[in-house]
């Protein structure tokens, strides 16, 4: 039974018992503190909570999952994978015990003829919460042996959300693949033999004071009791289809077949290389599927455990053998094995394959630059008898090479090496440390509890008002002061945090920066804000510097907003919505919004796109903001219901988390643009002035970002832009309109006069060739004959390496030759090249090694192939010194 069928059972059965069918959510957790969806009831959590309704008391759902905190446990064991899927049935406040047992058993052992999974009762298992009686007794009700039935306690099957909310205990469902797979005594005895296949846990508790899984208070009982259930999807399938593991399921192996063609090894014949195979088959998998829910590769948060994923692959597939590039073989494999349960991935493959493919080929590249730094690294360890590469050299790898210090753990790992962790961990802190003293940052001067315990105080939420007002008379309900926490009253000069009961100031929030302003009490005591946050949900903070006075909580302030920040940044807010529309326009639907952030009268805008637009893409879209603003278009504000949202088509952020109620932002009668989003706008689009787009770039594979201007800052722009052009017009003396043809004339003139002096060069360089030759003949008693010369001005590499070519085919390989030649190329940099003959490379001379020995003394770097290596630096007066060094290697002296 394949896993796609296998997931159809589960959420049809419960179809037929009245659950509503729920689409996997995104595999981006909704939860600022959790990167993935961990779990199959993460996105039910707030109707398990009871801070939002449900669309049906029961659903029943597949969810997507990934975890990756036991990455190094993956293809070691049967169960460790890194995406997995999570069939669950919910109630909420509905039915309980009774039927979330019955419907676990009635599904797992009916007949596969008659649409259920067919296990064998004999085969199951259930353990069950110490003082349970009666789910113990309804198992043996269904018909469970109650010789196959565990008692555990707290700390195995008893569960919360690990705070204050509902929890209860749970009861797990085990089957059993019998003898040869470990000894008997139940899932406790061997959980190699004993495979937990689903959990059912019955909410039918609230408690609080959570310290850990067995240190809880247990407030009462629940008024609403809930049902929460999750079964492995891929445990269940590799049961069913009877293999020795998940990685043999038919929505895996395929990949690890495509791996062993390419490759030339076979699954099953090498433990080693075994895992490495199922380690290419999960990481293949897992990042196909959080590709296809938007994330791309990058140096934090989820891309960077993409990241990690994708070159933990290229380097398994290495250790394999393997040294072409191998996902543009097996994304295609893992996308056709998924898209049974999974159509949509037809839909996205185009944009993630290339993202995907992208980031192998920038690995690729790393792994080339770093590994000789990292093999020198080791030899120096072991050298030094320590067995530990050092934290400088680990730092090295990672800030200059981009080898994540996981790559260097790994890799020295297999060669009997450690890593100093301490000192590479000091080094990190100190360049954050560097990072943060340059860079202005947000920064609360309190911890965060300070702000949950006084959030709890509070009597009701606060009230924001800067949609309609910019000023307000409001009551300080409380200070905070770096250091202390939490005040009574505070004396200026100082830094202070200030929570108002009713605030005008836009707290940072989806890419719209902060509102600023001031505040003065009726005692005189004045307060320059400069940036508002929430450092959680629903409080917001305003950070401000108290230049005079004494401030007291319970004081009355008057509260006002920098009017013109304001402006401005509703200028750079609806045009970002304007933008958002007009690139959907040009490039298409799949130009979708993957990040912003907008300023007083500057944007910037990041969007899913696999290549850098064209010139005139980028005019069109520009053409179109401006054509709609002049337009005049009505922006209107609604708050309505979710559902009604997305009815109405209100386009939304991926992976973001949306309440009961949003705000739709609308752009047009006709709905031109119609978004969901909690930001400042302005009432039509003429008020947006000017809008120029600056500049577009990459930030990422299949991530392209537009900075614009607007209003003042965009009439700036152009007016600088048109007294250069003007200018250089008068200088080369004619009309604008004809500036770029003189442009063009002129570089052409340069172009032709700088083939004119590559050709002087080439041909005195070809001219040199036989004293060169000399030269090398001049040391014929030396074991290798050696070229090494400066050259001077040589134009372009391409001639000085067809020299250096030439010069080693003359001498041929009668003796072992090493020709080294180094110049200053066109733009006055030095460069050097280097080459060896086939019996210099046997002796042990490497093109590569030489020309880094060079380079170096250069100020630069570089690297090749043993038998050809180019490299180059800054220094151009030190030629003579790389060239004496080079020497030195080859001659040993």
């Amino acid at each position: 039974m394949r896993t796609s069928e296998i997931a159809s059972r589960f959420q049809t059965y419960f179809e037929k018992q009245g659950h509503l069918v729920l689409p996997s959510a995104s595999l981006i957790s909704p939860n600022p503190t959790t990167l993935f969806t961990i779990a199959g009831m993460v996105p039910f959590i707030p109707y398990l909570l009871g801070e939002q309704t449900p669309p049906s008391k029961r659903v029943t759902s597949n969810q997507k999952c990934v975890r990756t905190l036991d990455i190094d446990e993956v293809g070691k064991t049967t169960r460790h994978g890194t995406f997995f899927q999570m069939l669950g049935n919910f109630s909420f406040g509905d039915y309980f015990k009774a039927e979330a047992i019955h419907y676990a058993w009635d599904l797992l052992t009916t007949p596969q003829s008659k649409g259920g999974l067919g296990f064998d009762p004999e085969t199951l298992w259930v353990t069950t919460y110490t003082d349970d009686d009666e789910a113990r007794s309804l198992w043996i009700n269904e018909g469970m042996d109650p010789e196959h039935m565990e008692i555990l306690g707290m700390e195995d099957n008893f569960w919360t959300t690990g705070g204050p909310g509902p929890g209860g205990p749970c009861s797990e469902i085990y089957v059993d693949r019998g003898p040869k797979y470990g000894k008997e005594g139940g899932p406790s005895a061997d959980d190699n033999r004993y495979i937990e296949i689903w959990d059912l846990v019955f909410e039918n508790y609230a408690v609080d004071n959570v310290k850990s899984k067995t240190d809880l208070h247990i407030v009462g009982e629940l008024e609403h009791k809930n049902i929460d259930t999750g079964a492995g999807l891929e445990r269940v399938a590799y049961l069913l289809q009877g293999k020795q593991n998940i990685y043999e399921t038919d929505e895996i192996y395929p990949v690890i077949e495509a791996a062993e063609k390419i490759s030339g090894h076979k699954y099953g014949e090498d433990q080693e290389s075994d895992v490495r195979f199922r380690v290419v088959a999960d990481h293949v998998r897992s990042a196909l599927m959080i590709m296809s829910d938007g994330v791309r590769p990058s140096n934090v948060g989820r891309g960077y455990v993409l990241r990690r994923l994708l070159r933990r692959t290229v380097r398994s597939m290495k250790m394999l053998g393997v040294n072409e590039p191998v996902l543009p073989t097996l994304f295609p494999v893992s996308k056709d094995a998924m898209v049974p349960s999974y159509p949509e991935l037809n839909e996205t493959f185009h944009d993630v394959s290339e993202a995907a493919y992208g980031e192998e080929d920038a690995f690729r590249r790393t792994l080339e630059n770093g590994t000789t730094i990292l093999d020198t690294a080791v030899k120096k360890a072991k050298k030094s008898g320590n067995d530990e590469v050092s934290g400088k050299d680990a730092f090295t790898l990672h800030d200059t090479y981009g080898f994540p210090i996981e790559l260097t753990r790994e890799m020295a790992g297999e060669q009997g090496v450690k890593v100093d962790d301490k000192g590479f961990e000091a080094l990190m802190d100190e360049q954050k440390s560097r990072a943060r003293a340059d860079a202005l940052k947000k920064r609360h001067n309190v911890d965060v509890s300070v702000y949950d315990d006084f959030k709890k105080t509070l009597k009701k939420p606060i009230e924001f008002l800067g949609y309609k007002d910019h000023s307000s008379r409001s009551t300080i309900l409380g200070i905070f002061v770096e250091g202390k926490g939490s005040v009574e009253s505070v004396e200026g000069p100082a830094n202070v945090e200030i929570v108002l009961d009713r605030t005008p100031f836009y707290a940072e929030q989806g890419g719209q920066l902060a509102d600023e302003g001031e505040m003065i009490s009726d005692d005189g005591a004045v307060l320059e804000v400069d940036d508002v946050q929430k450092p959680i949900k629903d409080l917001i903070v305003q950070s401000c510097r108290l230049t005079e006075g004494k401030l007291s909580v319970g004081e009355k302030v008057n509260a006002t907003i920098d009017e013109e920040r304001r402006r401005g940044l509703a200028r750079s807010h609806t045009a970002t919505h304007m933008l958002h529309k007009a690139l959907r326009e040009v490039l298409g639907e799949q130009a979708t919004q993957r990040g912003s952030l907008v300023a007083p009268d500057y944007l910037h805008f990041d969007f899913q796109w696999p290549t850098a637009m064209t010139r005139e893409e980028i005019d069109k879209v520009e053409a179109r903001v401006v054509q709609r603003a002049c337009d005049d278009l009505p922006v209107t504000m609604v708050e309505m219901d979710y559902k009604k949202a997305l009815e109405l088509g209100s386009m939304h952020l991926f992976g973001e988390k949306y309440g009961d109620r949003v705000r739709v932002v609308t752009i047009g009668e006709d709905a031109w643009s119609r978004e969901l989003c909690g930001g400042t706008h302005l009432d039509a689009t003429g008020k947006i002035g000017e809008f120029v787009i600056t500049s577009e770039s990459s930030v990422g594979s299949g991530v392209r970002r537009i900075e614009a201007f607007m209003g003042k800052k965009a009439y700036e722009f152009n007016d600088k832009q048109h007294k250069t052009v003007s200018g250089l017009a008068d200088e080369l003396k004619v009309r604008p309109e004809e500036l770029r043809d003189r442009v063009l004339a002129l570089e052409n003139k340069v172009k032709e006069a700088d083939q004119r002096l590559n050709s002087l060069y080439e041909s005195q360089l070809e001219a040199a060739v036989p004293a060169l030759i000399a030269q090398a003949e001049a040391d014929g008693d030396v074991p290798v004959e050696l070229v090494a010369s400066n050259v001077g001005h040589f134009g372009s590499f391409d001639a000085l390496r067809k020299t250096v070519m030439d010069i080693r085919a003359k001498i041929g390989d009668k003796k072992s030759a090493v020709i080294a030649l180094s110049g200053v190329n066109e733009q006055g940099k030095p460069m050097v090249a280097v080459a060896t003959n086939d019996d210099a490379r046997k002796a042990g001379f490497k093109a590569g090694d030489l020309v880094r020995v060079a380079s170096k003394v250069l100020g630069g770097g570089g690297g090749g192939k043993p038998d050809f290596a180019q490299g180059g630096g800054a220094e151009a007066s030190k030629i003579d010194e790389a060239l004496k060094a080079l020497r030195q290697a080859v001659r040993k002296d």
